[in-house]
This record gives structure tokens, C-alpha cells and sequence, in this order.
């Protein structure tokens, strides 16, 4: 399989989180890549840099605004005081409800917080050249698989993407590589892409991009939101509007759920996308089902990963894996090259 590596993931590297009302260490940092990139060199596997730039594909699913105000943003955040440069910046307000948010605030700190869901995507120095990165990284894998050039392509990036929607970020996510990638696909001729989101955490900004489209299917197996980040999204309702109704899938499972549970429901997801007749996939391949993620609470271990990958396989089509989550950072790596392996071995089985 064909690794695209962004090595300037590490330029967006957050000092701090709060976490159940504690500063603490961020749960999402460098060493979560590089650990992966490392297992990979160890396991034989080449790493290439991503070739294609995404900015034209990032404006399909992202909005000039919001990409003009977070390529600009730490310059904005340095120039309200230069001591700011010593200081990540984090959003203090947010437009809900009855708050507007149609009009761009002069304030730097009103369009922080326009552009914010939560507080756990600080903008840092590196954060643009990193996330850039990142979409460059995805772009270059959907087009070596739209050309033929693999059977499936892993995106290797961080900070991961799949909270962040068409005019937002939060959840550690800026630019939504999933569906940079499933949008590339789509416009190399691909006619439907199906993108399967198998975070512990809801793919709320991929399937805000997606929700009213018919190109895309989308479909998440995640933590039920009613007691799971990121809350407000993911609900099995939530079947896609206008020309998408019918193209959003919403598989949520309860804290705690057993391998056997999620496996259920991967198949589900599975059979959906199967009689979607799909010409290409693209995976949000969040690690933190794992059962030591210290933020999650599925159970899957290391073997059930290389099960996710050998069902994915048997999918039989040209995929796209885009690295989201995976917090615990020691068993990371293993369980990521895992599903890749399981993937590979079962398509050269096919053959």
C-alpha cells in the first residue's frame, strides 16, 4: 500500500489541553504520527512526500472565508500583541443559537471564535503549513488511486480532520482531509464515494460537508453522542437533507460496547455501502476504539484492527485511508499498520 507522509505535521504541535477541567499535556502531538511512520519503516513499507497540491480541492469543501481567516490567523493573533507569539491561541466565545454568524467580527478573538466549535484546536505558528500539509497529503493519495497507480493509498497526517467542517474547526481539526480525499476522487470521475468513518468520535464535520449531497455516502461508527464527543451530531435520525436524504448513516453504539458490537456494526456499514454500489472508498481511520485510548471507550485490541482491515478488503474497491485519531500513542502504531497489513494480506489473498 502507498503511504503518503506529511512531514511538517510536527510544525502543529499544541503545548496543552483541558480536559475534565484540567490543564493537561495534549492528548493529540507529534509522536502520534511519527510512532506510525516509524512501524511503517520497520515493517518495510515506503513513505513517500505527497506530490499534488489540494488548494483547489480545499475550496471545494471548505469556504474562502473560513481558509482565508486560518491561513492567516497566527499573524492576526501576533499582531494584537507581539508577545502573543509565546502563546497559543485559543477561542474564548462562540456564536450559538440565536448569536449570528454570517458576519465576520473585525475582532480577532470574535473570529476565532467564529470559526471554532470548542477550545481544543488552538492555532499555533506551524498550524497552517501543518494542515495544508495534511490536505496535500490526502489529495496525493486519492489521485495515485484514482490513476491506478495502488489498490488502496494511506494518508498519513496530523492533526486529524474529521471534526472540522466547511467553516469551522474544533476537536484538533482544521482542514477535513477525508473529504479533500473523497472529493479529489469524485473529480477524477468517480460517480459515488463512499466514506466510512470508524473514529471512536463522530465524523460531525465530514458529514456537515457531505449532508446535502448525493455523491457521497457517508457513514459513521461512533460513540453515541448523547454521552460521547462531540455531542451534538451523530444521532441515527440524522439521515442527510435535500439531495442527500437517504446518503448519511449514522451508526452510534453505546460506551463500553462490546468487539462483538462493533463489528455488527461495521457490518452494517459495510452491506450499506455494498448496495450503494460504490466505485470508491475513503476510511477516517480513527484508532481510538482501542481499549486503552484514554479518552474512548470501545474495546477492540490489536488483532481486531487487522479484522477491520481484511473486511475493508473484501469491500473490493479502490480505497483511501486517512489517519484521524488514536490517543493511546504506545500502541498506536501497532494497531494503525494493523488494519493497512489486514488490508493488504487480504487483497493479495484475492488475487
Amino acid at each position: 500500500m502507498l503511504t503518503f507522509y506529511n512531514l511538517i505535521h510536527t510544525q502543529h504541535a499544541a503545548r496543552f489541553e483541558i480536559f475534565r477541567g484540567d490543564k493537561v499535556p495534549a492528548f493529540e502531538k507529534p509522536e502520534r504520527a511519527n510512532g506510525v511512520a516509524d512501524r511503517l519503516l520497520l515493517r518495510r513499507h515506503v513513505l513517500r512526500t505527497p506530490d499534488a497540491d489540494a488548494r483547489a480541492v480545499m475550496h471545494q469543501v471548505h469556504t474562502p472565508r473560513y481558509l482565508r481567516f486560518l491561513q492567516t490567523a497566527w499573524q492576526q493573533w501576533v499582531a494584537l500583541d507581539p508577545s502573543n507569539a509565546e502563546r497559543e491561541a485559543f477561542p474564548s466565545v462562540w456564536p450559538v443559537r440565536s448569536l449570528r454568524s454570517d458576519i465576520e467580527p473585525t475582532n480577532f478573538t470574535g473570529k476565532l471564535g467564529l470559526y471554532s466549535m470548542d477550545n481544543g484546536a488552538p492555532v499555533l505558528v506551524g498550524t497552517w503549513d501543518a494542515v495544508k500539509g495534511g490536505a496535500d497529503a490526502a489529495h496525493s493519495a486519492a489521485l495515485a488511486v484514482s490513476r491506478g497507480d495502488s489498490k488502496a493509498a494511506f494518508c498519513l497526517s496530523r492533526p486529524p480532520g474529521h471534526h472540522a467542517g466547511a467553516d469551522f474547526m474544533g476537536g484538533y481539526c482544521f482542514i477535513n482531509n477525508a473529504a479533500v480525499a473523497a472529493q479529489t476522487l469524485l473529480n477524477q470521475g468517480a460517480q459515488r464515494v463512499a466514506l466510512l468513518d470508524v473514529d471512536y468520535h463522530h465524523g460531525n464535520g465530514t458529514q456537515s460537508i457531505f449532508y446535502e449531497r448525493a455523491d457521497v455516502l457517508f457513514i459513521s461508527i461512533h460513540g453515541d453522542p448523547r454521552t460521547e464527543y462531540p455531542f451534538y451530531l451523530g444521532h441515527a435520525d440524522e439521515t442527510g437533507e435535500g439531495a442527500g436524504l437517504g446518503f448519511n448513516l449514522n451508526l452510534p453504539l453505546p460506551a463500553g460496547s462490546s468487539v462483538a458490537a462493533w463489528f455488527g456494526a461495521l457490518e452494517a456499514a459495510c452491506t450499506r455501502i455494498a448496495v450503494h454500489q460504490t466505485d470508491a472508498l475513503v476510511v477516517s481511520l480513527g484508532l481510538d476504539t482501542f481499549a486503552g485510548d484514554p479518552i474512548s471507550s470501545f474495546a477492540l485490541l490489536a488483532d481486531d484492527f487487522t479484522r477491520l482491515g481484511q473486511r475493508l478488503a473484501a469491500l473490493g474497491l479502490p480505497t483511501v485511508f486517512v489517519f484521524e485519531g488514536g490517543y493511546a500513542t504506545a500502541e498506536l502504531a501497532v494497531n494503525t499498520v494493523n488494519v493497512l497489513e489486514g488490508f493488504d494480506m487480504a487483497v493479495s489473498v484475492s488475487v
